[in-house]
């Protein structure tokens, strides 16, 4: 099983659009820690089972194959204050978004049916 943080694990353009929301984020203050970037498969069918068959909260609605992570071209931060990852500050997510939309990345926080701010 293969789940990887690495920048060098994702395609180039992806890899390249990190590099650059990370950029445009420390110009901003924020600091961001990837937290995942390529999946392979099992990984992902592990990650799906979470909140359905394994103990947790759903945390993706993509089964092997139907995940961006599985293709090297997603990848999720967090930011980090005072050395803490901050998951619930919607505000900090919406500016993160924001930036990410700026250099080139469709922000899943904009999504309809399944919000994802990290991703």
């Amino acid at each position: 099983m293969v789940s990887s943080r690495s920048l060098d694990d994702l395609i180039p353009e992806a890899k390249a659009r990190a590099t650059a929301l990370i950029s445009a984020c420390h110009a901003e203050g924020i600091d961001l820690l990837v937290t995942s970037t390529y999946r392979d498969n099992e990984a992902q069918d592990a990650l799906y089972a979470q909140g359905r068959t394994k103990p947790g909260k759903i945390v993706t609605k993509a089964k092997a194959g139907q995940s961006f992570h599985n293709y090297r071209c997603a990848f999720d931060v967090v930011p980090i204050i005072n050395g803490k990852p901050v998951w619930n500050d919607a505000e900090l997510w919406k500016k993160i978004g924001a930036l990410g939309k700026q250099v080139g990345l469709e922000w899943a926080g904009d999504w309809v049916s399944f919000k994802e701010t990290p991703h």
